[in-house]
C-alpha cells in the first residue's frame, strides 16, 4: 500500500502543519512509513504552498509526490495549479469558501466549506484542522484516534480545545459527505 497526498493553499493556512501532523500520526501510531516534504512561495502569508505526505506499508525510498491519488485544495490557485495532476481515479478534497471553479478531471470530487465551517467554531486559523479531520475521516488513512491525539500533540498551548473541536467537525463532514 502506497498513498500519496497534497495538501495544497496559500501560505498562513496551515497546510504544512496539517501535513506534519498526518505524517506523525501515521508513523507514530501505526504499522505505516510516513514521509512530508513542503514548498512554498517567497511570501510566508499570501503566497501558494504545498505539502505532501507519503504514506506506505513498505519502505519510501523515493519521497516526492508527482502525481497525488489523494489532493486537497483551499485556495483557487492552489486548485488550478494542483489539480490536473491527480491520478486518475483520485480523489479532490476542496474548500469550497475559497475554490469556486474545478478544472475537468477523472477524479471524484468532494466540497465542503472548510473555511467556513472553521470561522463558525470561532476562529478562520483552525481550517487547516477541520480539513485533516476531513481527510482522515474520508480516507481512513489513519485512525481518527491516532490523528486527533497528534493534533493535540502539536497546536499551541491553550488552543487544544478549539483544534479539537475543529478536527472533530471535520471528522463529521466526512460522515455527512459519505452518507
Amino acid at each position: 500500500m502506497r498513498k500519496e497526498f497534497r495538501l495544497a493553499g496559500t501560505g498562513g493556512q496551515g497546510l504544512i502543519t496539517a501535513a506534519i501532523i498526518l505524517a506523525a500520526a501515521a508513523a507514530e501510531h501505526t504499522e505505516y512509513n510516513a514521509v512530508q516534504s513542503q514548498s512554498y512561495g517567497p511570501e510566508s502569508r499570501g503566497g501558494s504552498s504545498k505539502a505532501d505526505v507519503i504514506i506506505a506499508s513498505d519502505e519510501i525510498d523515493y519521497p516526492e509526490v508527482k502525481n497525488p491519488e489523494i489532493l486537497l485544495v483551499m485556495s483557487q490557485e492552489a486548485c488550478d495549479k494542483f489539480v490536473p495532476g491527480v491520478r486518475a481515479g483520485g480523489m479532490i478534497i476542496l474548500d469550497e469558501t475559497y475554490v469556486k471553479n474545478v478544472p475537468q478531471v477523472d477524479a471524484k470530487v468532494l466540497r465542503y466549506p472548510i473555511s467556513a465551517k472553521a470561522r463558525e467554531l470561532g476562529r478562520e486559523i483552525v481550517a487547516n484542522i477541520v480539513a485533516l479531520g476531513l481527510l482522515v475521516g474520508v480516507t481512513g488513512i489513519v485512525p481518527e484516534d491516532a490523528a486527533l491525539e497528534a493534533v493535540l500533540a502539536r497546536v499551541p498551548k491553550g488552543t487544544e480545545e478549539l483544534n479539537k473541536k475543529a478536527f472533530l467537525a471535520g471528522i463529521e463532514a466526512a460522515k455527512e459527505i459519505n452518507s
